[in-house]
């Protein structure tokens, strides 16, 4: 069954900004229902024009693009609580695509009325201007990352970040949070080679700095991890608003 605004299972995570009453009646109107997709599937394809917007209740799954020789750049990995199909919204079709990784839930929103539910409700697309923002922000670290650090240090900024936003997700039980992905999505992710990203990933978990295995990532020393990465700590949690 749809699960209304009111009732969100993600709404009240610490890494989510409080809504009002009015923003979370608004939201329920312009919600249209509800999208299961098993792991592995196309969810956006680059080059498409969707009609509709997701944000993701549910489950893991990662942005990329290709080249025409079919090499592929992971962009970012998605979250409960990311907003997908915005470049359809605004572009008229999408620049990247968007995979799952796992089963995944969306919320669905019909890409035909975003600019009306924005004039209606201008408080929403400030947030979703914050949201932008943000994610200008991670392309730059991501920018940084593949120009200057090395794999230790890319794959160390790559585990924090996840960890602390899967950490405030509550996502987080026994020591661990689930990261369902492949080592290849993680190498296409920070330009490196499988090999290469293997054996750092070894190194690490030597280390006793961090440890990701059978889907589960485990950070066993958060400062020494940020030390290695050469980034702050925290900055992963940082609340958002939620659309």
């Amino acid at each position: 069954m749809t699960v209304k605004c009111s009732a969100c299972p993600i709404r009240h995570r610490d890494c989510f900004l409080p809504m009002s009453a009015s923003e979370i009646a608004a939201m329920e109107r312009f919600k249209t229902g509800e999208l299961v997709v098993e792991g592995r599937s196309s969810i956006l394809m680059e080059g498409s024009n969707s009609p509709q917007l997701f944000t993701i209740l549910e489950g893991q799954g990662l942005r990329y693009k290709t080249l025409p020789d079919g090499r592929r750049q992971v962009i970012s990995f998605v979250f409960p609580g990311d907003f997908v199909g915005l470049q359809a919204g605004v572009m008229a079709e999408m620049r990247h695509s968007v995979e799952s990784a796992t089963r995944m839930r969306l919320c669905v929103f019909e890409r035909a009325g975003l600019f009306g539910f924005f004039r209606d409700n201008p408080e929403r697309g400030f947030d979703l201007t914050w949201l932008s923002a943000v994610e200008e922000h991670f392309l730059g670290e991501n920018i940084l990352t593949l120009g200057q650090r090395s794999a230790e240090e890319r794959i160390a900024w790559a585990f924090l970040r996840i960890w602390e936003r899967l950490t405030a997700l509550k996502l987080r039980s026994n020591g661990s949070v689930p990261f369902p992905h492949r080592q290849q999505d993680l190498a296409d992710a920070l330009g490196l080679s499988l090999v290469h990203t293997n054996k750092t990933l070894a190194r690490l978990r030597k280390a006793q700095v961090a440890s990701w295995s059978e889907g589960r990532l485990s950070v066993l020393d958060a400062a020494r991890l940020a030390e290695i990465a050469q980034a702050e700590e925290g900055e992963g949690a940082q609340r958002r608003p939620l659309l």
